[in-house]
């Protein structure tokens, strides 16, 4: 029998279990890992690599499999690289930042050299299990982040790594297998390593640049603003009560009245070959409590500003955020996802109603604004209702498919389905005269979607074509709760976009749909 005491022999599996209000490492932890890959890619390999089992010449000798050990322990190096690295460019790097450390890479080499020793060929399938479901992956929660986990290790753990001299890990070229040698000769060509490495490196476009520089901008103003309303209990309190009473009278001149709820149920009534009845009455009602909360809460922080009532600590929370110009929490609370600034939050609502308000003099829409809706599965789940009522099919044998349409705009909606706008793509853009996804042009983060046709159809009549599944988010940071209703706060559905790329190109780049933007 093997020694016990061989650092190799560790169990196969590791699980990490989160746990509320316990973070997943301890700060000083975060904050080192934070540091190295603040410092680039190359440092983080070398970091990696002059760590322990690593650099411990016994470890790095001991594997019978010398060459193939050599290649992929580096390639180990560098998938636990970019997997940190990705953090500092926001959602498009990881919809939740997670704690990947060291402890993670010590697990996974150890098994991976126990692995080539067990076995007369390389294990592909057991060294993915084992790194990208357990020791890494077991500290991601979120689907599309597991996905992307694990598109970026079958870029690092491949037959082409071992089979191929110089294999080419990034598509530049700048990041490859180093040549096959000892510990020293792999340190020196870590060390000739560029010391920045561009996005195309961690398989995202260009723009992603200035997408982490934006975030890193705005987390310093957030900072500052943070900062500057600790000392607004001092003096000039006059001129800051005349800026909250001017900005809560400008927000209550443009709110509309509150919707009559019992001539939409008598206009709309509950059809059982119509749920886009019940879906509109169902967000009218939510509309009505938004602007109920946003109506009382700013005529009585006027009157609180003017000493007519008692200044409560809800009022004063509302009192700051006229002044900062972000969302009172109070209004967060029965609103629907957003982040945008307050001026883009009301001109967002009064678009909103103004959008339910048509639909409710008139008629339903040819064409529907899906980011107007409090909660888009209910209209989505509506629209699907209809077809499984009109056909006699069972709702949970129905599926979406989805056409990107050639027009803006439609006079008429479709026989069956939804005809849908509203939407942006972050990543990548829609080729209408292609009909695929392509690059995103320089410099343009964010492009409007095209007019999408949310057909039904049944599952088993679906025919597959060469597309990328995107996930639809309601708002830009991604990361959503999962409610009791069994749906995200934040992820809507997924939509198949056609394209002549590989999955795996877009899910690096971060791509997905949003329902709307952060201005």
């Amino acid at each position: 029998l093997q020694d016990r005491r061989d650092p190799r022999r560790l169990p196969a599996v590791v699980h990490h279990v989160p746990v509320a209000g316990v973070p997943s490492v301890g700060a000083s932890k975060r904050r080192e890992d934070d540091d190295r890959a603040a410092e680039g890619a190359a440092a983080n390999i070398m970091g990696s690599f002059k760590g322990d089992p690593i650099s411990d010449q016994d470890f790095y000798r001991s594997c019978t499999k010398p060459l193939e050990f050599g290649r992929l322990i580096y390639c180990l190096c560098f998938f636990h690289a970019l997997i940190q690295e990705r953090r500092l460019y926001g959602p498009l790097g990881w919809n939740i930042p997670y704690g990947f450390n060291d402890s993670d890479l010590r697990i996974t080499a150890r098994q991976l050299a126990m692995f080539l020793d067990e076995n007369d060929e390389v294990p592909w399938k057991a060294l993915k299990y084992t790194c990208g479901e357990c020791n890494y992956g077991g500290r991601v929660t979120d689907n599309w982040d597991r996905r992307t986990l694990l598109t970026i290790l079958d870029k690092c753990y491949n037959e082409g790594v071992t089979a191929q001299e110089g294999y080419s890990l990034s598509a530049s070229g700048m990041f490859v297998v180093p040549p096959d040698g000892d510990w020293e000769s792999t340190v020196d060509f870590i060390d000739g390593l560029p010391l920045l490495a561009p996005p195309e490196v961690f398989g995202m476009h260009e723009n992603a640049d200035i997408t982490k520089n934006q975030n890193d901008t705005n987390r310093l103003f957030s900072t500052l603003v943070l900062t500057e309303g600790g000392g607004s209990g001092g003096g000039g309190g006059g001129g800051t009560d005349d800026k909250i009473d001017a900005v809560a009278t400008d927000i209550l001149s443009k709110l509309p009245d509150n919707y009559d709820m019992e001539a939409a149920m008598i206009k709309y009534k509950v059809k059982w070959e119509e749920s886009m009845n019940t879906v509109l009455c169902q967000e009218l009602i939510k509309f009505n409590r938004l602007l109920t909360v946003i109506r009382t809460s700013l005529n009585q922080i006027k009157k609180a500003v003017k000493g007519l009532i008692v200044m409560s600590v809800e009022l004063d929370a509302v009192g700051s955020s006229l002044v900062f110009a972000t969302q009172p929490a109070m209004w967060k609370k029965k609103s629907y996802p957003s982040l945008k600034p307050l001026a883009g939050y009301v001109t967002d609502l009064l678009e909103r109603c103004k959008f339910f308000k048509q639909w409710l003099d008139d008629k339903p829409p040819p064409v529907f604004w899906l980011s107007g809706f409090f909660f888009t599965q209910a209209f989505l789940t509506g629209s699907k209702q209809n077809f499984a009522r009109k056909f006699t099919i069972p709702i949970d044998a129905l599926i979406f498919d989805y056409e990107m349409m050639p027009k803006n705009s439609y006079r008429n909606g479709p026989r069956d389905g939804v005809y849908t706008y509203g939407l942006f793509f972050e990543g990548a853009r829609w080729d209408k005269k292609a009909e695929v996804l392509v690059e995103s042009q320089p410099k343009v983060l964010y492009t409007e979607g095209p007019v999408m046709w949310f057909k039904p159809i049944k599952a088993v009549d679906l025919t597959l074509y060469p597309h990328y599944e995107c996930p639809l988010y309601k708002t830009g940071d991604r990361r959503g709760v999962l409610a009791t209703t069994g749906h995200s706060s934040n992820f809507v559905c997924t939509i198949r976009m056609p394209s002549d790329k590989p999955s795996s190109h877009w899910i690096g780049r971060g791509v997905a749909l949003l329902t709307q933007l952060n201005e």
